[in-house]
């Protein structure tokens, strides 16, 4: 837990943020950043706007399949929307940061911006230029901090408040230990395949039903040209004397600071915690501490079997190397001032008490020119490509748009300055391909609406230049299109016979199952069911999440009990339960770990409370809900997918 804790520091997450950009929190880039007409809004905070771009990018983070799982795009629209009414009642509560602490954050965290040696100009040209390799305005950057500060702040206010009572822990951890005696009784759908003989009127059934699973989809072979600015950097060549002078003016970022390397034992209590509670974890912290002063060899030991932080418990406490502002200010503070091999007084932090021994120390150090010059290389590329790529997307823009039945004018144009070429993509179809990351520009579904357009298709015209990414246009064309086209009942014969088969061989499997299962209810019988087991949640004997929930969840008041349960892909089964009872020696970790666990998921609970009070309170509108649920049938954009 400490070692999270850690991990998930300020400055962390702030060099998260820099150099991992979108991904940092869904919905964390900035609002507008895309840019859209009012068509374009998905919902509204206030009077802040979410565009469909912006959530098209939130699902592109997401993976491939993402636009096609259900549900995905209103959870995303959800966390969009949660972050954006804390922005909102930040500002309302005059909670948000103020520019001169975002600005001093941003100075604290990259020094070079604070040399005192640089003119006010110079100051401004670097901020600018370390926004720019982000992809940003300095206002972008800044509300990339504003942003991560305030949800920073409020979810951790809430969480911290969480409180599990240890009685409902126990109870659970009873409940989580508890162990059924049970057998089982299976019936097949493969053992009724065979007893099945479709028809023909069931076969022609099943097809007209189903039309949909046997129609060649409509394709198109296409020809596209993607104005990117990683591809610019790629063309960009940058001197040895450049990455210098920028070595040079910046060396203040290029300085590690001095690293320590400790162990600790962590005994949990929490800030919120009881006086009794506290009082109980720092006696047993001050006993571990003299135990630790008589054996300090005993240290890695001691804290496998004490340590409430499992995430460096079962490396005997160890913590790795950590600078400043990785740890919290209690740790650090007494750290910084020991020496190595030293052990610790007790520390208390906001999360119980700590027992440090330091076990190395790196000291502050610059890092040389031969070290980062391939990371200055790539971050002077990165910003003049930006620059680039801005100055030549309207030429690009307007030269689509203007030569409609070509795109070779585009490459013309351009050529002095960037060298694009016309890619080709075959099988392309109205909805992005699963199977091609969605990274790949083509593949947009922004794109791919305006490429399935009416005057696309018939007119073979040059899409407008969507930008599909920031950093990254494109224009297409499309050369060759096929329309859908349902294949025959002759032809997809075999297959549909196979599902009928299936599916009536299911129906036959279930009938049993429920036959069974009623004539055990009447009278308990024994015979047919396989060799006695005995499973829990902690040990569920090879049986699935789902066959084993419903096996622990049955009403076991009256033994025998039975229970029915639907194995997909499978068929079905009855279980018949036996016995319940509790093992004779229950982990005695388990009830702490299921009060960490509880309080995890009652601080969930709370955030999700007041988040949903928060959206209420912001009068939330949703504005194109047939983008964010589409119906069957639909694309993204309530375009129609035939």
């Amino acid at each position: 837990m400490f070692e999270f804790i850690r991990t998930h520091q300020r400055l962390m997450q702030f060099f998260l943020l820099i150099f991992l950009g979108p991904l940092f929190v869904i919905g964390g880039m900035q609002m507008g950043r895309f840019g859209g007409g009012s068509d374009d809004v998905v919902a509204k905070v206030g009077d802040k706007a979410i565009t469909q771009q912006e959530l098209e990018y939130a699902l592109r983070e997401q993976g491939p399949n993402a636009a096609n799982q259900p549900g995905v795009r209103q959870q995303l629209l959800d966390k969009l929307i949660a972050e954006q009414a804390m922005m909102v009642e930040a500002k309302h509560d005059h909670s948000f940061p103020a520019s001169a602490d975002i600005q001093a954050f941003v100075l604290k965290t990259f020094p070079e911006l604070a040399d005192p040696k640089l003119s006010k100009e110079e100051r401004a040209q670097r901020y600018t230029a370390l926004a720019a390799a982000q992809g940003m305005s300095v206002a972008g950057l800044e509300s990339q901090v504003a942003r991560m500060l305030v949800v920073e702040r409020t979810l951790g206010a809430v969480q911290s408040s969480s409180f599990a009572p240890k009685s409902l822990a126990a109870h659970l951890a009873e409940a989580i230990a508890q162990e059924r005696e049970v057998q089982q009784i299976a019936f097949k759908t493969a053992d009724y395949t065979s007893q099945i003989k479709p028809t023909d009127e069931q076969l022609k059934a099943y097809y007209n039903k189903n039309l949909a699973q046997y129609q060649v989809p409509e394709q198109a072979k296409i020809e596209y040209v993607v104005l990117s600015a990683d591809s610019l950097a790629q063309q960009i060549n940058v001197s040895d004397a450049d990455a210098n002078a920028f070595y040079e003016q910046n060396k203040k970022r290029y300085v590690v600071d001095e690293q320590w390397r400790a162990s600790h034992i962590l005994i949990n209590a929490k800030k919120s915690a009881s006086d009794e509670v506290k009082s109980a974890a720092k006696a047993k912290a001050e006993k571990l501490l003299a135990e630790v002063r008589k054996n300090p060899g005993e240290f890695a030991k001691l804290a496998k079997e004490n340590s409430d932080d499992p995430g460096s418990a079962e490396r005997g406490g160890d913590l790795d190397f950590f600078g400043k502002g990785m740890m919290v200010k209690p740790f650090e503070d007494a750290v910084s001032k020991m020496k190595v091999n030293e052990i610790s007084d007790v520390v208390q932090s906001d999360y119980g008490y700590h027992i440090i021994m330091l076990t190395g120390i790196k000291p502050a150090q610059t890092k040389s020119l031969d070290e980062v010059k391939s990371d200055i290389v790539a971050e002077l590329k990165k910003q003049r490509a930006g620059k680039l790529y801005s100055e030549l997307r309207e030429t690009f823009t307007n030269t689509v748009y203007e030569q409609a039945d070509s795109l070779q004018p585009v490459i013309d144009k351009l050529a002095d300055k960037a060298k694009l070429k016309i890619e080709t993509a075959v099988n392309v179809a109205r909805k992005p391909d699963p199977n091609v990351a969605p990274s790949v520009a083509y593949n947009n579904p922004k794109f791919l609406t305006a490429l399935f357009a009416d005057d696309s298709i018939k007119g073979k015209h040059n899409t407008e230049a969507q930008e599909v990414a920031p950093g990254v246009m494109i224009s297409g064309r499309v050369s060759e299109y096929k329309p859908a086209a349902q294949k025959s009942l002759d032809e997809v014969q075999a297959s549909v016979r196979e599902a009928v088969t299936q599916e009536e061989a299911r129906k036959m499997a279930q009938k049993a199952e429920e036959a069974k299962l009623a004539a055990l209810k009447a009278k308990d019988d024994s015979t047919g069911f396989g060799a006695v087991q005995t499973v829990s949640r902690p040990k569920p004997a090879g049986l699935s999440p789902a066959v084993l929930q419903a096996v622990m969840k049955a009403d076991a008041s009256a033994l025998p009990a039975f229970v029915g349960v639907d194995e997909p892909g499978v068929g079905y089964s009855v279980y018949r339960i036996n016995k319940v009872s509790q093992p004779a020696a229950q982990d005695p970790g388990l009830s702490s770990a299921v009060q960490q666990q509880l309080g995890t998921a009652l601080a969930q609970q709370e955030t999700l409370t007041y988040l949903e009070a928060l959206k209420q309170k912001a009068k939330v509108k949703i504005l194109r809900p047939d983008f964010v649920n589409p119906p069957p049938g639909k694309d993204g954009d309530g375009a129609d997918g035939k």
